[in-house]
């Protein structure tokens, strides 16, 4: 018979698309407010993947990443799933957003984002927010699914989730009580 167990702290991190930096800025304050101070980030790189947000948004769109430092439930998702479309509504422009922000988490198993649009391989979790998993940790590396973005393949976000994953591991270790001082 199986037993129930918590589940394991996270790294949350958000996923930003914008045209400017303040915007980007006020974003990541307005998502510190529930995720806690910002830590590692990404370097802002052209956001190129699709033309979906121009519309809404205009051009030319940035990404950039940024990872909190405080370890949380991953429970929390749809929570900071409906925070991060608050913060977005704030910033918008009238009707149109000037910031996207895609929350979403690093586990010692994978990483996650969270979305309000249903497709296939995305779950349910509550208040119209679905888990998106992104990419699986095995065999000491992240590896794609057929559903990963296209963009979440480059270089660049590989090398930020590749960092965030090390910080993770090394922060992980100091957890231990084996490792801790007293």
């Amino acid at each position: 018979m199986s037993t129930r167990s918590g589940f394991q702290a996270v790294k949350f991190f958000v996923g930003l698309i914008y045209r400017e930096e303040a915007q980007a800025g006020a974003a990541c304050a307005g998502m510190s407010a529930v995720l806690g101070e910002a830590g590692l980030r990404s370097p802002a790189v052209p956001f190129t993947a699709t033309d979906y947000y121009q519309g809404e948004m205009g051009a030319p769109l940035l990404r950039r990443f940024v990872a909190f430092r405080e370890w949380q439930p991953p429970e929390l998702l749809p929570e900071v799933k409906v925070a991060a479309m608050g913060v977005e509504a704030r910033l918008a422009a009238g009707s149109r957003r000037t910031v996207n922000i895609d929350p979403g988490y690093l586990s010692a198993a994978n990483v996650v984002i969270a979305t309000a649009k249903n497709h296939y391989h995305r779950v349910p979790l509550r208040d119209g927010v679905y888990a998106h998993l992104e990419y699986v940790l095995k065999d000491g590396r992240l590896q794609f699914l057929p559903w990963t973005y296209p963009d979440f393949k480059s270089e660049p976000y590989l090398d930020f989730f590749n960092r965030l994953r090390e910080q993770f591991r090394t922060e992980h270790k100091s957890q231990l009580p084996h490792n801790r001082k007293t």
